[in-house]
């Protein structure tokens, strides 16, 4: 009897399960083989020799190359495993899941402040948008000055949480 798996349908999602985890038990081990710099070392000087390796599928290896992180979830990869790839190769996690959205990295942060999008790609909260961008935006040029937008939203959140009587174990009386 098969097992009913109602978390399917969700467009444009690959749920890790234990089918998927089977699917990918060698790519993700070679992943994490990548923890160890002599591993690295070799895999970057012939990175089809180091697959080979490996007893990964032909397409697993091909993603890999490819560097199609995608396909690799496809096949069975946990993202959590395949960010050692990008750290092989220099590349951060906002970098690769940018790849992966096929957004550029600014475009993907300035999204994912905004609330990130929904399975059918709008945009989950456009009217917050420009202000989280900018404080964003400040915050990755490395902008030390107070925002003022920041300072505000801080007292207001601090005011609300004085308004709420708790008691001493923070629930509400």
């Amino acid at each position: 009897m098969p097992i009913t798996k109602p978390y399917q349908d969700i467009p444009g999602t690959t749920i890790f399960d234990a089918d998927q985890a089977r699917k990918g038990y060698w790519l993700n081990q070679f992943c994490m083989s990548l923890m160890k710099a002599e591993n690295r070392e070799r895999f970057k000087a012939d990175e089809r020799a180091y697959l080979d390796e490996w007893a990964m599928t032909a397409a697993q290896k091909e993603a890999v190359l490819a560097r199609d992180l995608n396909q690799c979830i496809r096949l069975g990869g946990n993202i959590y495993f395949l960010a050692k790839i990008g750290a092989t190769d220099g590349r951060s996690y906002q970098q690769m899941a940018a790849g992966m959205t096929g957004m550029s990295e600014t475009d993907y942060r300035d999204m994912m402040l905004a609330g990130g999008r929904r399975p059918d790609g709008t945009p989950r909260h456009a009217a917050v948008a420009p202000e989280v961008a900018a404080d964003a935006s400040a915050a990755t040029r490395g902008d030390t000055r107070q925002d003022t937008r920041q300072d505000t939203r801080q007292e207001s959140r601090q005011e609300s949480r004085q308004e709420s009587p708790q008691d001493t174990k923070g629930t509400p009386r």
